[in-house]
């Protein structure tokens, strides 16, 4: 099949942008021939892909394989000792996070960082945060566009809530919320800076069957508002169920990309895998 004739590797759902063609599609996201070396040891070596506007990609591989170090490359935390990263036709490699942030790119990551002694409610208000423009006098004067702020941030975290489903759960601190519902409150707090690109580190990391279920649908669902998708994930079900293309590394370098079928039929994947050697499969 030629890149020009290229399909979704599920069906689109209701309301879902169709992934469209290469010389059709939009790139969002650019990872320019990236390598990332700390003192000796190369933890990303030459990685290069591109993610679409309004697709699902999954970044995959076993462990060590460089993964969360491809996304905290793409974020800000670290910088690339060579190549370059691209977002929305811009260089941000060398931009701090808040900046990436405002430019929109949100992540979850694969340790839950929620602020536990802050109601669920409180947490996305703080990902609201992140666009508000009222200064530090303006908020303490209590001035009416701090209070227009506060209130749209407010109304747009129950939206949120009520999107990933614990809206019930707003009123409850962070801590008492379950471990499937702590993540939900991650992705609904990063939904909350109005991303166009949300980057899921591990989602389904201690979800059971059901869980993994709902958070396939929930990733569709937001793939569905408009907001692209890249996701790392373990659970190959749950990837092959529900990305569109799939990049897979190890030992820090890309080794496949390609639809899911493709990826899964992969020799080299396979021997990643399965610790076995290419020439054995």
């Amino acid at each position: 099949m030629s890149d020009t004739e290229q399909t979704p590797a599920v069906p689109a759902q209701a309301g879902a942008p169709a992934v469209e063609t290469v010389a059709r599609r939009e790139p969002l996201l650019e990872v320019d021939h990236v390598t990332l070396r700390f003192g000796g040891v190369v933890a990303l070596n030459d990685v290069d892909f591109t993610l679409y506007k309004g697709e699902i990609l999954g970044l995959i591989g076993p462990n060590g394989a460089g993964k969360t170090t491809c996304f905290n490359a793409m974020t800000g935390i670290y910088q690339p000792t060579e190549g370059q990263i691209r977002f929305r036709g811009q260089k941000i490699s060398g931009k701090k996070r808040h900046h990436i942030t405002k430019m929109g790119m949100a992540r979850t990551f694969q340790n839950i960082r929620l602020f536990p002694e802050m109601t669920a409610l409180e947490n996305v208000q703080v990902g609201a945060d992140a666009h508000h423009k009222t200064s530090v006098v303006a908020a303490l004067l209590r001035l009416p566009r701090h209070w227009k702020e506060e209130r749209e941030g407010r109304e747009k975290a129950e939206r949120l809530l009520e999107f990933v489903g614990i809206r019930h759960r707003m009123h409850e601190f962070a801590r008492n919320l379950s471990y499937g519902e702590q993540r939900r409150l991650e992705i609904a707090r990063a939904l909350a800076t109005d991303p166009v690109l949300l980057c899921l580190d591990e989602p389904a990391a201690g979800f059971n069957p059901a869980e993994k279920e709902e958070l396939l649908q929930l990733i569709r669902q937001i793939r569905d508002t408009g907001v692209t998708v890249l996701l790392i994930e373990h659970d190959m079900r749950l990837v092959m169920g529900v990305t569109d293309r799939i990049v897979v590394l190890e030992f820090g370098k890309k080794i496949a990309e390609g639809l899911p079928v493709e990826v899964r039929d992969n020799p080299k994947v396979i021997a990643a895998y399965l610790g076995v050697p290419d020439d054995a499969a």
